[in-house]
């Protein structure tokens, strides 16, 4: 498997169901990274996830923990709490981290800022997670395009689900990205299922 450095990234999606937390799962396990989510909102967590389809994984606390399944804005101001990107610190680690947003990249964190800020407040490369669906090319560029004009650093583009050939090729050639790996549907998630399947992968 190729050496990598020691880098952190920041996966985020084209929608809250773009299988964020499986590709970071498979990071963990290519690049033997810890895993972070800065902002949790509501049960079961993604790190839970992480922990339950994993092998050796260090998974560290969440940055600010939330009660409700919604955008963190909407929870914070159902639990009278104030969420800022001021309140979250980086963990500390020797590895590599996968650090997992929370649903799209313009979910709300407060009135001003976003969840994507975080790549930004962190200097984290971006790897933008695309599912093919009526409507995806749509997402998937405007996604890119507010990652390109606000100066965020894209590492590339992971696929994920149900292939469409056409489509993909589509959005790689178009956006100028790289794809970094691409993902069918997998029958049954767990730990043996991902560490297999992240065998067979180059990042």
């Amino acid at each position: 498997m190729e050496q990598h450095q020691t880098r952190n990234y920041f996966v985020t999606g084209i929608d809250t169901d773009s299988g964020k937390s499986v590709v970071c799962a498979l990071l963990t396990q290519m690049v033997k990274a810890d895993y972070w989510k800065p902002i949790q909102a509501g049960r079961p967590t993604d790190s839970e996830f992480i922990r339950a389809n994993t092998e050796n994984v260090k998974v560290h606390p969440e940055g600010i923990m939330l009660k409700y399944p919604m955008s963190p804005h909407a929870s914070a101001i159902l639990e009278n709490k104030t969420i800022s990107l001021d309140q979250l610190e980086m963990p500390k680690s020797n590895n590599s981290i996968i650090i997992e947003g929370a649903g799209g990249i313009m979910v709300p964190i407060n009135d001003t800022e976003l969840v994507i800020d975080i790549a930004h407040k962190f200097n984290l490369e971006v790897i933008l997670v695309s599912r093919i669906y009526l409507g995806s090319i749509n997402h998937t560029l405007l996604s890119i395009d507010y990652l390109k004009k606000h100066g965020f650093n894209i590492k590339g583009i992971v696929f994920n689900g149900e292939r469409n050939s056409s489509t993909e090729d589509y959005i790689i050639n178009y956006s100028g990205l790289d794809c970094l790996f691409k993902i069918d549907n997998i029958p049954e998630i767990n730990s043996t299922s991902i560490k297999q399947l992240a065998s067979t992968l180059k990042f």
